[in-house]
């Protein structure tokens, strides 16, 4: 068995070397077909496989594992149509290469649906990255000095989903204004993206500090977008609010 089993780690099947002494065991006592239990060992390395692509997937996203559509109280925000949020949770809009924006005042759970959707994505095989917009254009002005410009902004190109939190909380650097212009650019018609923002669409040339790049963004984010407009109160109050009652 040891033998086997060296030889299985040769062939990178640890998926099999992790089950196989048990489906021996279970292929004796049950006298199951050689055919059967070959495709017993195949279905464990393929399940082992797709964990281990997740649990990379995962850790590359930066998602929060904490932010699951389950956990987002719908009932906070009776106007939000949970049908259509659950639609999107299917992910079909990646394929069919649109965006989302949600828009809201601050903390009426625009990053939590955003995340939530951004591990529904994972789930399903896709390649996400979460990024604070800040942290974006900080990431990219840096490589800009350290030689690292074109691996990053491939990162952001290749993802299947980029999700881009909080436009609109602080003004952006002028420095890396057309660094973001061509992430959004480039994946225009060709790469999904979700945004949250608690600006209205006529404010972003302010957050920008150009009015002429920000219609030029605003034009090719919602040319193809569900914009979802959160109307309710913060979570945070709420929670504020019961914490004082008690």
């Amino acid at each position: 068995m040891s033998t086997i089993k060296s030889n299985l780690t040769k062939l990178k099947l640890s998926g099999i070397v992790k089950t196989l002494e048990n489906r021996n065991a279970f292929a004796l006592e049950n006298k199951i077909s050689y055919i059967d239990f070959l495709e017993l060992l195949i279905d464990d390395e393929n399940a082992n496989r797709l964990s281990n692509s997740y649990k990379r997937r995962f850790t590359r996203s930066k998602l929060s594992e904490q932010k699951q559509l389950e956990d987002y109280d719908f009932s906070y925000q009776p106007e939000l149509d949970k049908k259509q949020i659950s639609d999107l949770a299917s992910c079909r809009f990646i394929n069919e290469k649109k965006n989302i924006i949600f828009m809201g005042k601050p903390g009426t759970g625009k990053t939590h649906l955003a995340n939530a959707i951004g591990l529904e994505a994972l789930k399903q095989n896709y390649k996400v990255i979460f990024m604070h917009l800040n942290d974006l254009i900080e990431k990219l002005f840096s490589a800009r000095g350290d030689g690292t410009y074109l691996y990053n902004v491939r990162n952001l190109l290749n993802a299947d989903l980029l999700i881009i939190d909080e436009i609109g909380f602080k003004k952006i650097p002028q420095n890396g204004l057309d660094d973001f212009f061509e992430v959004i650019r480039k994946r225009y018609e060709t790469g999904s993206i979700i945004i949250t923002t608690n600006r209205n669409f006529e404010d972003w040339g302010k957050v920008f500090g150009d009015q002429v790049l920000a219609s030029a963004i605003i034009d090719r984010l919602v040319h193809h977008a569900h914009i979802i407009k959160i109307k309710g109160e913060s979570y945070r109050i709420k929670n504020y609010n019961l914490k004082n009652k008690t």
